[in-house]
């Protein structure tokens, strides 16, 4: 019997992000997934390396790049709807539980086990780093399109970098501080 949870999961690239924003480039959730990933191992190494927190980068890392996966059957919803009421957040949870279902359905049974923690994200301690990743990842989507002069952008940068220094992380606090002014640069000013 032939397996099409990888198939799925490389057709990510067909999904776009911030539907209802106008954008300079367009987002796929391949390449958020991939950036996702990047910002959750470098907080959990921050976690580890600079604040002596027990945290595994690495599985931080693999989680964060299944973390949007159930959208392969959902799409992306934006931000603005998803969480614009209560009763509409808990049925998008149970749409996205339908898909998370769907997907672990496509593995052989032999590979469920291991990547079932991967699809659901279960761990409260690894979904708090992808989490933040998460929101770091859309305040530098908002600062490039800033920076590329896209004005529709400006509220969503301010309101995503509130959203995450409300989430009090002093990891996300170090990364923005030691870290946060390069994305601002260009590749000249990088050098």
């Amino acid at each position: 019997m032939s397996s099409s949870f990888f198939a799925y999961l490389f057709r990510m690239r067909y999904i776009a992000r911030w539907a209802l924003m106008r954008n300079t480039r367009t987002e796929n959730v391949e390449e958020h997934s991939y950036e996702v990933s990047v910002l959750a191992h470098a907080l959990a190494v921050i976690g580890q390396q600079v604040y002596g927190k027990e945290v595994n980068p690495d599985r931080v890392a693999t989680v964060a790049l299944f973390h949007d996966a159930p959208e392969i059957i959902t799409g992306d919803l934006p931000t603005p709807i998803k969480y614009f009421n209560p009763a509409i957040k808990s049925a998008y949870d149970q749409v996205e539980a339908v898909a998370q279902d769907k997907l672990l359905a496509m593995l052989p049974k032999e590979l469920t086990g291991a990547y079932e923690p991967l699809v659901r994200g279960e761990d409260p301690q690894v979904g708090r780093y992808v989490k933040a990743a998460d929101k770091l990842a859309a305040w530098l989507k908002c600062l490039d399109e800033r920076k590329a002069g896209n004005g529709e952008f400006v509220q969503a940068e301010r309101e995503t970098l509130r959203a995450l220094q409300d989430m009090e992380m002093e990891e996300v606090t170090w990364f923005l501080d030691h870290l946060g002014d390069s994305f601002g640069l260009t590749l000249d000013e990088l050098g």
